[in-house]
């Protein structure tokens, strides 16, 4: 069911709602919590199509504020409110209002969200695209029990990254960081499974995408080891290894859809490591309305921790080094001072290194 109301107010807007709900023979008691999407027209429906298939996992109360200020003087002085409500098949499994406000109430967008939230329920807002600088003190946002903002809509995907840990206010997630949940899962389960020390990590991905850069802050900050950032043609996060003295543990995907994972001593394994839809990413961060503290060590280690990769030759380098002193370490008796014994090792550590590198 589909109503359009023009020039009207919150109160009729909260009429409307109960009145639809009688005739669709709904109910507003199963819905557990509003989400308060902030958006412009552009972008609008996207951001609702996500909602709705999100709220068949989380049903709710979907608030879609689209601020329409107006250019013309003429515009920004005629204040007015136009609502469009849908419920039912058309709302997924809440309901939807869409609030686009027009002129100076633009600028008061909480004083019409208020009397339309569900009591007693808990509220989230999400700006799909230009979020505030400081989502926290957005007068929106201070209402939220969490605030969801997404870094790579920014001008600047990377540099938006040390605004959010600059911003953070326990509630605040990023989408960003939502798209690496699958990585971190998968290399969490692998070191489960293959306890072993980590000297060092490697993560390649596409540039600009802080999905990637905050993937390389989270292992620098739990493994508290080195990781060096490798820029690739993507899509997205492509590679990660993980050195170990006993071979790289390696997470590989280049294709956006299925991954490899490869671990001394084990076969390969494919695993399903596909690119996902937005309404799966907000749908996750509605399972939890805690703050994420893992998130906000990650957002807060500075990205210039992550190295860029050194030369050709230096890189060659460090690998014959690396490869030679192993097999010191590892058969004492077999590396000789003519070293007739360590020219073997350090074709296989080179051609190793040249294999992940493409």
């Amino acid at each position: 069911m589909k109503i359009d109301l023009t020039n009207t107010t919150s109160g009729k807007i909260n009429a409307a709602l109960m009145e639809a709900r009688r005739a669709s023979g709904s109910t507003a008691a199963g819905m557990v919590l509003t989400l308060v999407i902030v958006t412009d027209e552009g972008s609008a429906y996207d951001a609702l199509k996500a909602a709705n298939d999100a709220s068949r996992e989380h049903p709710s109360r979907t608030l879609a504020v689209i601020k329409r200020a107006g250019r013309s003087p003429r515009a920004r002085a005629e204040t007015r409110l136009d609502a469009e409500i849908l419920v039912g098949s058309d709302a997924g499994s809440g309901e939807t209002v869409v609030l686009r406000m027009h002129g100076e109430l633009a600028a008061h967008a909480q004083s019409v969200v208020l009397p339309l939230l569900l009591p007693d329920a808990p509220v989230v807002v999400w700006w799909p695209d230009n979020a505030p600088m400081h989502p926290a003190q957005d007068p929106l946002g201070s209402i939220a029990q969490r605030r969801i903002t997404d870094a790579v809509t920014a001008e600047s995907p990377v540099g938006q990254l040390a605004q959010r840990a600059q911003s953070y206010t326990p509630g605040d997630t990023d989408l960003a960081w939502t798209r690496i949940t699958g990585w971190r899962s998968m290399l969490a389960a692998a070191l489960d499974q293959r306890p072993s020390r980590i000297l060092s990590a490697v993560v390649e991905g596409e540039s600009y995408n802080p999905s990637v850069e905050l993937l390389g802050l989270w292992l620098h900050n739990r493994l508290h080891v080195p990781v060096e950032r490798v820029v690739t043609g993507g899509p997205g996060i492509t590679a990660v290894h993980l050195r170990t003295k006993d071979g790289d543990i390696t997470l590989d995907r280049p294709d956006g859809l299925m991954g490899t994972l490869s671990m001394p001593g084990s076969p390969d394994r494919q695993v399903a490591l596909k690119r996902r839809e937005t309404s799966e990413l907000i749908a996750e961060e509605l399972r939890r309305l805690d703050p994420d503290d893992i998130y906000a060590s990650a957002v807060r280690t500075p990205v210039d921790r992550l190295r860029e990769p050194a030369s050709a030759e230096v890189a060659a380098a460090h690998e014959v080094a690396h490869a030679v002193a192993e097999a010191a370490v590892a058969n004492p008796t077999r590396v000789t001072s003519d070293g007739a014994e360590k020219k073997p090792s350090t074709r296989k550590a080179a051609k190793r290194s040249a294999g992940d590198g493409a």
